[in-house]
This record gives structure tokens, C-alpha cells and sequence, in this order.
């Protein structure tokens, strides 16, 4: 199964509301678009300021072929949550009804969240992920036999699969990520020194003025959830001690730039990712063509990166 994103289940405080809600999501379930829309179309004059409704209904419309009635209904969802735990605004970006910008941060939040229990499961087993391996290797390839590192920082941590595979190699390992339940998830393992909820950029740029400094950053399948590489990079820069590396995997495709997927993913182009690590003052060690997952039985393209001072 794909790790996509879910709705958010919010309840818009009608009982009747709720209820044909529920009743439009069955409807959407056996393919009666039709009937899902007007079912909507009766919540939201219940609850017009039910932002799972209009989520819903911007799908439905989007399915349905009328592309300026998703948007509209996209818009209302984005407006009704501030903090578009639906992930509205990236379904603008896709339709281009918006320009690319970053992933909202109740989105990311919410969708980690939702998924935390099931996660490792849903990564290794259903999408056959091997993020985690494949840095570790390209890292060993850089560095040959000083596989070892006094401090590591697991930027976008999750449930701690890649500091699983890294733990061996590091004195003291740091995790931050944006979702609590998946920290929750990654504590439990006993993997890592320190636990930090937060955002990586405004992270990093607490390390730095606390003077931190650390001999391996690594971000597994975390860059794919940034439109923007430049500004984390640089805050890599600055915490990397001389001659310490950053490895991370990101999903690319063949164009310039960045694309925001149907999955709702970024991807970034080879020609970019190079730019931006000379942007931050990294020079590239290895980047080599990887797919650490793949989705409906295909391989998603990506690129696994080793780069330093």
C-alpha cells in the first residue's frame, strides 16, 4: 500500500452533519461520484465551515472533471482550517491554482501522526523501503574502514529507522522530527541520546546558535516533503564540523527544478540538487541514481547523496 495521505477526521460539531458526511465518504467509496457531491453539497450547507467536507468535495469534483469547482472547494477547505491539516494548499500547487511553496506544517504533522503506528510496517512491507541501507552504504563507500562518528543528526528522525541502522556507528545520536507521535514511536527503540519535536530549519538554526557540531547528518526520505533545499542545507553547513558529511535521499525526476508528484511529494531534478548543495558550500562525494521505495508495483526515481565541507 502506498504511504499517501489520509483524511483528516474532524468532526464539524453537527451530529447531522457529520452524519451525511460519512454517509458522501461511502458513497465516494463505491464510486458514486454523483451522489458524493451532493451529499457534500447538503453537509456544507449544515456546516458551511467544515473543512473535511470541503476537502472531500474538492476530490470529488477534481474526479468529476471540473477542475475550477476543486479548486474553489479546495480553497474553502484551506480557509475553514488554518492549519490545513488536509494539506489543501498542496492540491492548488498540484491543479496550479497556487505557486509551489512549502508543505503546511499541520499537514506534515498530521499525516506522520496518523500514520506513526503503523509506519515501519507500511514502509519495509508494503512499499519496500531501503532508504536507511542504501545511505548507509553509500556512506561506507565514501569513508571506507572511519566508519565511526562522535555526534549524528537525524534530520525528519520518524520511528528511528535510519538511526537504527546508523546507531552502531555513532557515540551520540540526535533525532528531530515534526510529529510527536512518531518521536513517541522512535523513543520507544532506546536509539537515540536526544529526542526534539520540532521543525528542521528552525532546529538547525537553534544548534547553531548553541554552537553544535556534528560529525554525520543524515536525512532518510525527508527532503521529498521540502520544495526548498537551499535553506536546510545551509543550516547542515553550519553544524557540520571540518570534513563532516551530510548523506540523504531525495525523489527526482528528469526536468529542472522542483515538481510537486500526485502523490504529493517533491521531487527534485539532479542539476538541482547539485546547485543547491553549492549554494550551502557542500561538495558532492557521490550521488548515484536509487529508488528507496516503490509504489504500485513501480520503482519511485531517486537520488542517494553523500556530501561535505
Amino acid at each position: 500500500m502506498p504511504l499517501r495521505h489520509q483524511p483528516v477526521h474532524l468532526s464539524s460539531g453537527n451530529l447531522i452533519a457529520d452524519r451525511r458526511y460519512e454517509w458522501a465518504c461511502d458513497a465516494l467509496h463505491k464510486g458514486d461520484l454523483a451522489g458524493a457531491a451532493d451529499l457534500l453539497t447538503q453537509t456544507l450547507e449544515l456546516a458551511p465551515e467544515y473543512a473535511a467536507a470541503w476537502f472531500t468535495l474538492g476530490e470529488v469534483r477534481e474526479r468529476l472533471g471540473e477542475r475550477e469547482a476543486a479548486v474553489a472547494a479546495f480553497a474553502e477547505a484551506r480557509a475553514a482550517d488554518p492549519r490545513d491539516r488536509h494539506g489543501a494548499a498542496l492540491h492548488l500547487m498540484r491543479l496550479g491554482a497556487s505557486a509551489l511553496a512549502s508543505m503546511p506544517r499541520g499537514y506534515v504533522r498530521a499525516v506522520f501522526d496518523g500514520y506513526a503506528a503503523d509506519f515501519d510496517r507500511a514502509l519495509t512491507e508494503g512499499l519496500a523501503y531501503r532508504g536507511p541501507q542504501l545511505l548507509l552504504a553509500a556512506v561506507r563507500r565514501a569513508l571506507g574502514d572511519r566508519m565511526q562518528f562522535g555526534a549524528m543528526l537525524d534530520l525528519g528522525c520518524g520511528t528511528g529507522l535510519a538511526g537504527a541502522a546508523f546507531r552502531p556507528f555513532a557515540q551520540q545520536m540526535v533525532g528531530v522530527d515534526l510529529s510527536p507521535a512518531m518521536l513517541a514511536r522512535a523513543k520507544a527503540k532506546g536509539l537515540y541520546d536526544r529526542l526534539v519535536e520540532d521543525d528542521v530549519l528552525r532546529f538547525l538554526a537553534a544548534e547553531v546558535a548553541g554552537n553544535a557540531a556534528y560529525h554525520l547528518v543524515v536525512a532518510a526520505d525527508m527532503f521529498m516533503y521540502l520544495d526548498r533545499l537551499v535553506p536546510v542545507l545551509e543550516g547542515v553547513a553550519r553544524v557540520l564540523v571540518p570534513g563532516g558529511l551530510i548523506a540523504f535521499s531525495v525523489e527526482t525526476h528528469d526536468g529542472q527544478g522542483v515538481i510537486l508528484r500526485d502523490t504529493l511529494r517533491y521531487a527534485h531534478g539532479e542539476a538541482h540538487v547539485r546547485e543547491a548543495l553549492a549554494a550551502a558550500g557542500l561538495g558532492v562525494l557521490s550521488l548515484e541514481s536509487a529508488a528507496t521505495r516503490t509504489e504500485k508495483g513501480a520503482a519511485v526515481p531517486g537520488l542517494i547523496v553523500v556530501a561535505g565541507h
